[in-house]
């Protein structure tokens, strides 16, 4: 614990944090257990700083993947190559999109930046 105090301790007195920085001090004042008031008082920082970071690094989370999975491309041999013989489901935030079998690789990638526009 006394190590982390250090480490926080250095990162307060700088002007600038990074990330990792930011991480730090968060999980610091988490673990404290002291209100964000006093933890930021102690270490001679504002509270809304820390605030702020907190909000960044929760943002940061919620856009982050929560895990990645191995894909493997394979081609075959097709009359009409630009076909893709097997069917695909993709999830991600909040949206579900099936194609069947037999789709335009094209037409599905449109469908995917239409979709990613509207979750901006």
């Amino acid at each position: 614990m006394a190590k982390k105090r250090t480490e926080v301790a250095r990162i307060t007195e700088r002007g600038y944090w990074s990330e990792e920085d930011a991480r730090v001090v968060v999980d610091a004042w988490q673990e404290s257990g002291e209100t964000m008031a006093s933890f930021a008082r102690r270490h001679g920082v504002q509270a809304k700083r820390v605030a702020r970071w907190v909000r960044r690094l929760q943002e940061s989370e919620e856009r982050a993947p929560s895990s990645f999975f191995p894909v493997r491309v394979v081609r075959r041999a097709d009359s009409d190559s630009r076909k893709v013989k097997s069917g695909i489901e993709l999830v991600r935030r909040g949206w579900r999109v099936r194609v069947a079998p037999g789709f335009v690789a094209e037409d599905f990638e449109r469908v995917l930046e239409v979709l990613e526009l509207g979750a901006r």
